[in-house]
């Protein structure tokens, strides 16, 4: 560089500080200018080339540099003189018309000269840099680079740039420049061959200002010192290259370039494409379009294609961005078109297909199209584009099913005699996703949910919800909005996906769906349209209790209704008896008003556990969820149902008329006491003492004394709420004592467990109520066991332990209505008939093997018949087949003939 062979020259030479004046700016262009500097008043003709060199500017190669020099190698003499001039410096382009440089400076005495010089003699004796100046694509920074116009033979020393600028708001009408304390200064980055960049910040908000800089150069002591330079760095934005280059052949056979524009830029853009095509016919092309993509028809199989593209500003200048890196697409020999096709259940589509074969392309009605390779596709669903494009549609498509790791059918365009490796794949899935949503009860959010195990996964999708709130209400179909919002979905342990809504609008319908993202393509499920107050789900009933009502014996339910809805509300009740597994019974309250329900329930004195629920009367939403349960508590709910059962044990002398009477029952059960027993009571009565009674607590025997000839007794439970309603009398009678009425009594031992006890009575003019039948170990000093038997019975099975060997004591009395009659008394069993008895046990085994074996005697019977009837009828002709059985009617009845059993016989 010219420039750089000054500062080897006078690298000895005094410090000369060299810098040009500048009184007005020189507007940066779009394109690259040229700065250079050269002393003043020098004879130019001394640095022309020889005339075998050429002088145009463009013309930079190395013969050139070899002369340049050359010539410095012989003008040591000349640099010598410089040692006390100023260098001029001015700015110019290949665009300007002249090719002139105006250049001007201050002489030693402070006066401005000024002489025009023209470029080819600047670039012989001057210092020259190439200059291009932009706002980076992101608007955040302004860049200037600027590198030598010719190469340097020489090494640099201390070479060093600085860039000064002021970027004021607004640029005053004055022509004065501003004082140059005010300019900023940045320290430009320099490679070792001279090439620079400069780096100045502007803010956003300054972009459409006047940026005013200029550029200081040292090397080796020399400073050269640019004129002003003025730009607006919205003017010169030099976008970043498009991004997402792509190609693929359209629906139409076309090959489509695609691309997006840049991020973070202000302004449309224009983009000029180069594409160059190499097949059959090589042809390139170059055009601008305003759009972010490019059809090039023509499309052949076997073709290549490479593609590049940049940006500019579309209004207004700009910059051209650099170009995109090349992008290269090659066409099968059989093209499909699309390749891949993503639908949904139920669609239609098509695919186009050009065929080549052997470098010549068939044509497209010999193309035949095949499913799988196993199913020829009917030529009713073909379609002749053109001569060489054929298509093919397939209606109402049903969902792909997986075979193996494919999860698509493959689509084969097929020669008439052979088919091609290639194919086409179609993605049919089934999107009916169901999506159901919850308000709940509090009435601040909903909740929706919905499953992806109805449909078949695609590797590599996603899916989102989306939706779009209308301002009030459902519309009476829903459809997909154009304008919809995603929604965060978090997948749950239960295979659910959940989405939450809050705030939510309560009246607001929400239309949402599901959409299936793949690179293919995307899918949308059918869209449901949700209004937040149709499906809440209200708090459950609060308050809840439970009891059996006293008196009444009904169980109880009582509830709060929840704050949230104030829609009216049914309610449901489970209950059920308390423990592990409850067995639950429903019943249902459609009283909107109502706060209590009672139930009729088997048992009065069992723990109840109760749960209520509620529900919007008019039906939409959702139950709420049970309640907490409550429970009911045992207690007295009407007086016992009945007295115990009792019975006596006399002891004294017979003869005396004072006997110790010992009265024993068994404690009530719960459903007769109702439900507790807290005490008995002994209620007596005698002609002459009259009646009293006396209170035995908790005890289950009284022992009394009887001294009159009759006395009735009985035995009263109390609890909480009274005495029994129903009680049992006994009365013991002197008289009555000698009625005897039991003839006979057996006993008749089962087996140990067991015994049968069977009596026979004779005629008496006495009410009988019942029998009171007594046994015990006579071996032993067990006590009385006792069982009270109904009048009606001759016969009762005694369930004990009995022991064979020992002696056993049975004895029955029967009650009349007017005392205890004389009982019928055996120590043993009854020997005599034993056996007779365990014959008569034995038809209990005896008859079920009869029964069982008449079953079996009657099946082989029939089978028997069967097979007879087989025999006998297969040695028999058939009539027809005989000639004196011609014109016979068979089915008509014959004279002398008489049906048995459905069966006719001829006699």
């Amino acid at each position: 560089m010219i420039c750089q062979k000054f500062c080897v020259v006078l690298l000895h030479w005094e410090f000369i500080y060299v810098i040009t004046a500048f009184n007005l700016s020189y507007t940066i262009t779009p394109w690259r200018f040229k700065l250079s500097c050269m002393p003043p008043n020098t004879t130019y003709e001394y640095f022309l080339l020889p005339a075998e060199v050429s002088k145009n500017t463009s013309s930079l190669n190395g013969h050139y540099d070899t002369a340049v020099e050359a010539k410095f190698n012989s003008s040591d003499i000349y640099f010598s003189n410089l040692s006390k001039t100023t260098f001029q410096c001015c700015f110019w382009s290949e665009q300007d018309i002249n090719k002139n440089c105006t250049v001007s400076a201050d002489n030693i005495e402070g006066k401005t000269f000024a002489s025009t010089v023209n470029f080819l003699v600047i670039q012989q004796i001057g210092a020259n840099w190439n200059i291009q100046c932009w706002m980076k694509g992101d608007l955040t920074l302004f860049i200037c680079y600027m590198e030598p116009l010719f190469k340097n033979p020489f090494k640099t020393y201390n070479f060093k740039v600085h860039l000064l600028y002021i970027l004021p708001e607004v640029l005053e009408d004055s022509p004065l420049v501003p004082q140059k304390s005010s300019f900023q200064i940045v320290q430009c980055n320099c490679s070792v061959h001279e090439c620079c960049e400069c780096l100045v910040p502007v803010p956003t908000t300054k972009l459409n200002n006047t940026l005013l800089m200029y550029l200081k150069i040292s090397s080796g002591g020399i400073i050269f010192q640019s004129p002003l330079m003025s730009v607006h760095p919205i003017n010169v934005v030099k976008p970043d290259p498009p991004v997402g280059l792509n190609m693929e052949i359209t629906d139409d056979g076309n090959l489509k370039i695609s691309w997006s524009s840049p991020p973070l830029v202000p302004f449309p853009l224009q983009y000029q494409v180069k594409y160059s095509e190499n097949s059959t016919i090589i042809r390139e092309a170059d055009k601008i379009v305003s759009a972010t993509s490019l059809l090039v028809d023509g499309v052949l199989p076997g073709a290549s294609y490479k593609v590049q593209v940049r940006g500019k500003r579309l209004h207004g200048p700009g910059i051209w961005s650099d170009w995109t890196t090349p992008h290269t697409f090659t066409t099968q020999d059989v093209i499909y078109f699309p390749p891949k096709i993503l639908t949904s259940v139920g669609s239609n589509v098509s695919f186009h297909c050009i065929y080549k074969n052997e470098n010549k392309i068939v044509s497209s009605k010999k193309i035949v199209w095949w499913m799988n390779l196993a199913e020829k596709i009917s030529q009713s669903q073909y379609n002749i584009v053109s001569d060489h494009i054929s298509k093919v549609t397939f209606p109402n498509l049903n969902a792909t099913k997986p075979r193996g790791k494919f999860t698509y059918d493959a689509v084969y365009c097929c020669n008439e005699h052979e088919c091609h490796h290639r194919y086409a794949e179609l993605y049919v899935i089934d999107v009916n996703i169901k999506i159901s949503c919850e308000t709940d009860g509090y009435l601040t959010k909903m909740t929706c949910r919905w499953s992806t195990n109805t449909i078949q996964s695609l590797v590599g999708s996603t899916l989102q919800l989306r939706y779009h709130r209308s301002s009030l209400y459902c519309s009476d179909i829903p459809s997909i909005h154009p304008i919809s919002e995603p929604k965060d979905c978090h997948l749950q342990r239960d295979g659910f996906y959940e989405c939450i809504f809050q705030p939510i609008f309560l009246l607001s319908g929400y239309t949402m769906w599901i959409r299936i993202n793949h690179s293919l393509g995307s899918l949308d499920s059918p869209p449901t349209c949700v209004l937040p107050d149709s499906v809440v789900k209200p708090l459950p009933p609060s308050s809840v209790k439970a009891e059996i009502t006293v008196n009444v014996g009904l169980l109880k339910i009582s509830w709060e209704k929840p704050v949230f809805p104030e829609n009216n509300l049914r309610y449901q009740i489970r209950y059920g008896l308390r423990g592990k597994e409850v067995q639950w019974k429903m019943s249902e309250v459609y009283d909107a008003k109502s706060k209590s329900a009672s139930l009729a329930v088997p048992d009065l004195c069992a723990v109840y556990a109760v749960q209520v629920r509620c529900k919007r009367l008019d039906g939409l939403g959702y139950w709420s969820n049970w309640s907490n349960p409550a429970y009911t508590v045992v207690m007295d709910i009407k007086v016992p149902i009945r007295g115990p059962e009792f019975w006596r044990i006399i002891n004294g002398d017979i003869t005396k008329k004072e006997r110790n009477v010992t009265l024993l029952w068994k404690p009530l059960m719960k459903n007769d006491s109702l439900c507790s027993v807290r005490r008995y009571v002994i209620n007596h009565y005698t002609s002459r003492n009259g009646t009293w009674s006396e209170d035995v607590g908790n005890h289950t025997k009284f022992t009394f004394l009887w001294t009159e000839q009759a006395h009735t007794v009985t035995v009263l439970a109390i609890n909480s709420i009274g005495a029994s309603f129903a009680n049992f009398n006994l009365t013991f009678s002197w008289p009555m004592s000698k009625v005897n009425i039991v003839q006979s009594l057996s006993a008749y031992p089962l087996n140990s467990s067991c015994v049968i006890l069977s009596w026979i009575l004779s005629p008496c003019d006495y009410s009988l109520m019942y029998f009171i039948v007594e046994w015990k170990n006579l071996n032993e000093d067990d006590e009385i066991k006792w069982l009270r038997i109904p009048s009606s019975f001759k016969k009762y099975y005694i369930h004990d332990h009995f022991i064979p060997i020992e002696k056993y004591q049975f004895s029955l009395y029967p009650i009349f209505m007017e005392g205890v009659g004389k009982p019928k008394i055996i120590n043993s069993f009854t020997q005599d008939d034993i056996e007779k008895h365990k014959n008569d046990a034995g038809l209990y085994v005896i008859v079920p093997i009869i029964i069982s074996s008449s079953i079996l005697l009657l099946g082989t019977l029939l089978i028997s018949h069967q097979r007879m009837k087989k025999l006998f009828w297969e040695d028999v002709p058939n009539p027809k087949n005989c000639s004196w059985a011609q014109g016979l009617n068979f089915q008509k009845k014959m004279s002398g003939s008489k049906e048995l059993g459905g069966c006719r016989l001829n006699w």
